[in-house]
């Protein structure tokens, strides 16, 4: 795992009603425009379905938080578990037997939900976050792109499935031509508004499909950390010596809570139904520990916060990361998936499916945390081949933490990652 551009540290905690907004005006940064409309509930009930597949993907992002931290404990990380969700539930759908069985668990799907329970569940996600807040750019993009002389062997039910649930587009490349990397970073580009240029280098010969979902997040915070607040301070990190950072700083009211000694704050982003939450280890603890302790429920159901006056100390950060997650996916609980003769995805072409796999699972992101606001993108590529409290509450962000964006009204975890050292 390589992590480059990290430019200062992490990101924030907090979530505040619009009362105590007005009220604290004078502690906050400038609004910029005036304060967005206070969004506090969601536009509809969620179904069962959608809850099923926002609780399935937050325990996956969990549990590969884990694994991950497992694996680099003293590297940063950055992971968008709904992306990974996404792009291995297009895979899943041309799945059978065995290899469907261990995905759908390994993605957290309880085995009462049929592969088009799950497919809905999907459709109705995309559609529920896409407009939410018109104060928060948030889009949501699949594809799949196939080797031209393999797509007289994709059944057509496959790529119709993409189409209707997860709004995929799908098309043929040469892939033996250059304009096929191009064409396929080009994507990845696009759907993440310039943040993730590059997802491959080339293409091997034995890949037949990759199958792409992008997630980009842009938001400004309801009120604005103030520039001049912002200052050079100590930042301990996992291991070695403090460093000093751009750390931002504001005050007033907040929703945060302190549990089992651990400090957990929370954000809010335009109307408030998106949001980063902070989750702060106690002075003293691993944060890996803290992580593994925690287990995948913890990201499922994130306790409740109370509003109360907080001293916030958060630091700037830009992060890009990327990782072939493979080996954590097959710990989890999916290794046929990635057997040689051994997977069977039959359900995606039926008179080859016995000698596809998938070659790979790549997860690309970028965030950058300032005093205007949060940008997030995330690419994971999957690659097919043959044979994702006191009165006044100090939070201090000062040594290593978790932290995650969320879409705070229906739980999603869209974003999950853990900072150890600047």
């Amino acid at each position: 795992m390589r992590v480059s551009r990290l430019s200062a540290l992490l990101l924030p905690a907090l979530l505040l009603p619009a009362l105590l907004l007005s009220a604290c005006a004078n502690l906050f940064g400038p609004k910029g425009g005036g304060e967005p409309s206070l969004i506090t509930a969601l536009p509809r009930d969620l179904t069962g379905s959608e809850v099923a597949v926002i609780g399935a993907s937050n325990r996956f992002g969990g549990e590969l938080l884990a694994a991950l931290s497992l694996a680099d404990p003293d590297s940063n990380l950055f992971i968008s578990p709904l992306s990974a969700s996404m792009a291995l539930g297009m895979t899943m759908n041309g799945a059978a037997g065995t290899t469907f069985d261990e995905m759908r668990s390994t993605l957290g799907f309880p085995a009462p939900m049929t592969g088009s329970d799950i497919n809905r569940s999907y459709r109705d996600l995309i559609a529920l976050l896409r407009g939410l807040d018109r104060k928060v750019d948030f889009r949501v993009a699949n594809s799949i792109w196939y080797r031209d002389t393999f797509g007289p062997m994709i059944a057509p039910s496959f790529l119709s499935e993409a189409r209707d649930f997860f709004d995929a587009r799908s098309a043929a490349l040469d892939f033996g031509a250059p304009s096929a990397v191009t064409t396929i970073n080009g994507w990845a580009r696009e759907a993440t508004n310039g943040r993730i240029e590059k997802v491959i280098d080339s293409i091997d010969r034995d890949l037949v499909m990759f199958l792409m979902n992008a997630i980009y997040f842009k938001g400004d915070w309801r009120e604005a950390f103030k520039r001049g607040d912002t200052r050079l301070e100590a930042f301990t990190p996992r291991t070695g010596a403090p460093r000093d950072v751009p750390m931002m700083h504001r005050g007033g009211e907040a929703r945060a809570t302190v549990l089992d000694g651990r400090i957990v704050a929370d954000l809010g982003y335009g109307g408030d139904a998106f949001s980063m939450t902070v989750v702060l280890p106690r002075p003293g603890e691993d944060v890996n520990a803290m992580i593994a302790s925690l287990g995948s429920g913890f990201w499922s159901s994130l306790p409740a916060l109370q509003a109360q006056k907080v001293a916030l100390t958060l630091p700037k950060f830009t992060l890009r990361w990327e990782k072939v997650l493979n080996d954590e996916l097959k710990q989890m609980g999916m290794p046929t998936a990635f057997v040689p003769d051994g997977a069977d995805f039959t359900r995606l072409a039926p008179a080859a499916g016995r000698s596809l796999y998938i070659s790979f699972v790549k997860q690309n992101t970028f965030v950058d945390v300032n005093e205007v606001g949060t940008e997030a993108a995330a690419v994971t590529t999957v690659g097919v081949g043959v044979t994702s409290a006191p009165s006044v509450l100090e939070v201090r962000v000062d040594r290593p933490f978790v932290f995650l964006l969320r879409e705070r009204l229906s739980g999603t975890v869209l974003f999950i990652g853990k900072i150890v050292r600047l």
